[in-house]
């Protein structure tokens, strides 16, 4: 038996499949948070039961991309279908409610979110709705996960009853809750509160992370210090250089140096948790809908932007939620240059090597990668997409979710680092430890090194002709934590001047994403655009940082007069062009300017 968990966004869907399975489907206070359907098993009543979970939809006539994938699920498969209503909303849930008993479905309802409903004056008799509706009906609310499944047994065991459901309930079934809204939440309305509270909050998220002196690099120190401090130490005294050489070097300084991060990513990763418990994204999705449609977004392209922060990959699987191909397209082609979780740690490497407090050169990686984001839609904007939204309600994050949450992407990252980057960095050892006669020897003579100075020269206009930069440089590209733990490893940080450092941090910012962002890519919009994407992305990245470097080396004065036709050709562009249709060969209409 397979059971569909379907209803409206943000209805809690994947709270109720994560409560039946066990599972892990991403959760979020906010509109969209589903974008696939996800399936698992588990046992119902001694029975073995497929749970699936799908995406918010809020018709059969659906318009989005995630309500068509549900839509078309549910064409495909005449399975019994668990619909997930919200309290408050169970008026506007109805009509596909109803669309679905017509259907012939074998139908039950759980609602969510009772104790707020009640708590503002709503009303509701579950007896009364399930003689109403004709189907069996249940409140989810606070129920363990042996009650949860003795319900929904007992919802589909019962017989059908005939007839169809009323989309007007009586008072004695539902009372609305009241609508009014209180103080809290015109506030939250209102640009002028609702913006510089997301400035503040993203400063001081940025100070206790990268500031000198700051929680995040006292922790950040702590664990360095255990890894390439006191366990490397440990190791020196091993007497075989060979292994001594694997420990200190390829094992320790790169992951040990990567782990080091982790404090920081754990405070960045709190904010944005924080931010989707409390419902503040939404509010900010709507607040920013101006900025976004002007260059050919619109406002629920912010919750991909700003889930950019956390994971690129995971961002760009969250477009799916927009309502426009198009859009979807030009949201991926921004989201690269949004720096991503994985960056923090190679803005802090860089940034350490010229100045003493990395805070204002990291603050400054990061909003220029926001302003290149925005550049790039501004350039490739067509016409004013339309913009609807649902509100997420505001609430006071739930402490232990926020640490479920956060222990969830902590340990995502750690097993990445105990996993794919460990394996890197002993691929990385071997081959910069040994030559093609494959005789232990030092970095300079070693395979790695003969390879990577094919490529060095790329990095020459930057002033890094050093195979160790390019060899920093690839191993971006599969994964971008492996370019610090590469810095640290061959180098003890970025060994070249300020004006190297800026102009290589400009180029890791703009560069092709890793090969799972590039996947994500490729699940949207198909290999053969994923990989023009990135390789005209590595391209475009090799010329910035060549301007950049030449920029900051005196040339700035000349970058900007070289610039400045390109700018009036780009606005000339841009020039609006009245569209016109006339009859022509039998008749057939063609577009014409």
């Amino acid at each position: 038996m397979k059971i569909l968990l379907v209803g409206n966004p943000n209805a809690g869907k994947s709270t109720l499949f994560n409560a039946l399975t066990g599972g892990r489907a991403r959760v979020g206070n906010w509109h969209g948070v589903t974008v696939g359907a996800l399936c698992k098993e588990t046992t119902i009543g001694e029975k073995r039961v497929e749970i699936c979970d799908l995406p918010g939809i809020y018709s059969l006539d659906s318009m989005s991309m995630e309500e068509k994938l549900t839509r078309d699920y549910l064409a495909e498969h005449g399975d019994a279908v668990l619909f997930v209503a919200e309290c408050a909303t169970l008026s506007r849930a109805l009509p596909l409610l109803c669309a679905l008993k017509k259907e012939g479905r074998n139908l039950a309802l759980a609602l969510t979110k009772r104790k707020q409903f009640e708590k503002r004056g709503g009303k509701l008799n579950e007896t009364k709705l399930s003689e109403e509706l004709k189907i069996p009906v249940f409140t989810a609310e606070k129920l363990s996960r042996s009650a949860l499944k003795e319900r929904i047994s007992a919802c589909f065991a019962m017989p059908k009853v005939e007839g169809d459901a009323k989309e007007q309930l009586s008072v004695r079934a539902y009372t609305p809750q009241s609508n009014a809204l209180t103080r809290t939440e015109k506030l939250f309305l209102s640009g002028y509160f609702c913006i510089p509270l997301f400035l503040c909050i993203l400063f001081t998220t940025f100070y206790l992370t990268f500031a000198s002196g700051s929680l995040g690099d006292f922790l950040k120190s702590g664990i360095e210090n255990f890894f390439c401090g006191f366990l490397a130490g440990k190791a020196e005294n091993i007497p075989s250089p060979v292994l001594r050489s694997f420990l200190v070097d390829g094992i320790l300084t790169g992951t040990g140096g990567v782990l080091s991060f982790l404090p920081q990513i754990a405070i960045l990763y709190l904010a944005l948790i924080l931010m989707e418990e409390s419902g503040l994204m939404s509010r900010l999705a709507y607040h920013t809908d101006g900025i976004f449609s002007a260059v050919g977004l619109n406002g629920r392209a912010f919750f991909s932007l700003l889930m950019g922060f956390g994971c690129t990959a995971a961002a760009i699987t969250s477009t799916r939620g927009l309502d426009d191909k198009r859009i979807q397209r030009r949201a991926i082609l921004c989201l690269p240059y949004v720096s991503c979780s994985a960056k923090l740690p190679v803005y802090l490497v860089i940034a350490s090597s010229f100045c003493n407090d990395p805070f204002p050169a990291v603050l400054f990686f990061y909003a220029l990668g926001v302003a290149i984001s925005l550049i790039v839609a501004l350039f490739i904007r067509r016409e004013n997409p339309p913009f609807l939204m649902e509100l997420a309600p505001l609430q006071l994050p739930r402490p232990l979710f926020v640490a479920k949450s956060l222990c969830f992407q902590m340990k995502q990252f750690i097993i990445k680092t105990a996993t794919v980057i460990l394996a890197f960095f002993i691929a990385s050892w071997l081959l910069s430890s040994f030559s093609f006669a494959f005789t232990f020897c030092g970095e300079e003579e070693s395979m790695l090194a003969s390879v990577c100075r094919r490529i060095s020269f790329l990095f020459a206009p930057i002033g890094c002709n050093d195979w160790r930069i390019a060899y920093a440089a690839v191993s971006g590209l599969f994964a971008k934590e492996n370019v610090a733990g590469v810095l640290l490893t061959f180098c003890g940080g970025f060994p070249y001047g300020a004006q190297s450092a800026l102009a290589f941090g400009a180029f890791l910012l703009t560069c092709s994403p890793c090969v799972s962002a590039i996947a994500a890519c490729a699940r949207e919009t198909g290999w053969k655009h994923a990989i023009i994407y990135a390789a005209l992305q590595t391209l475009s990245a090799l010329l910035f940082a060549y301007a950049v470097y030449f920029a900051v080396t005196g040339g700035a004065v000349y970058l900007a007069i070289a610039a400045t036709p390109l700018i009036g050709l780009f606005i000339l562009g841009k020039k609006k062009v009245e569209k016109i249709h006339r009859k022509r060969n039998k008749f057939a209409e063609k577009l014409h300017r």
